[in-house]
């Protein structure tokens, strides 16, 4: 059975190449990589490779819950997409798009069956509004 695909996109008022080195730049992703103001994510790697891993923790401040999430990278082309696999299968596409001086950044993920496709999708539509909200003001 084909998993369900869930999608969530922002657009970001700056330049393709800042987007894309905030986005892939574990000394950034650990300034964004959170849905809410009570996580935080104390660690990122990145091989931007294909075949390289994505690994990032990700944490409540309050020491309460913590996961980590790892993935390895399927396709990589600079400025415009980027694919990876996750650990438990499910696969996760990324695109960059220049719109008017603006990045559009759209990601396509399969959804897992432990939580609601709503609940997926506003998490992950939360950590592509921080990453905006960051990129925006540094």
């Amino acid at each position: 059975m084909e998993a369900t695909k869930i999608k969530v996109s922002t657009t970001i008022n700056t330049d393709i190449e800042k987007v894309w080195n905030f986005w892939t730049n574990p000394e950034y992703i650990t300034q964004w990589n959170f849905a809410t103001d009570s996580w935080h994510c104390p660690e990122a790697k990145v091989n931007l490779q294909v075949g390289g891993k994505y690994y990032t923790r990700m944490e409540a401040k309050d020491g309460s819950f913590g996961f980590d999430f790892e993935a390895v990278y399927n396709e990589i082309k600079k400025n415009d997409t980027i694919t990876y696999t996750m650990t438990d299968g499910r696969k996760a596409t990324t695109r960059f798009e220049t719109e008017h001086q603006k990045t559009k950044v759209t990601t396509v993920f399969d959804a897992e069956s432990s939580n609601p496709i709503a609940l997926q999708r506003d998490g992950w539509q939360a950590i592509l509004n921080n990453f905006k909200k960051f990129t925006e003001t540094h």
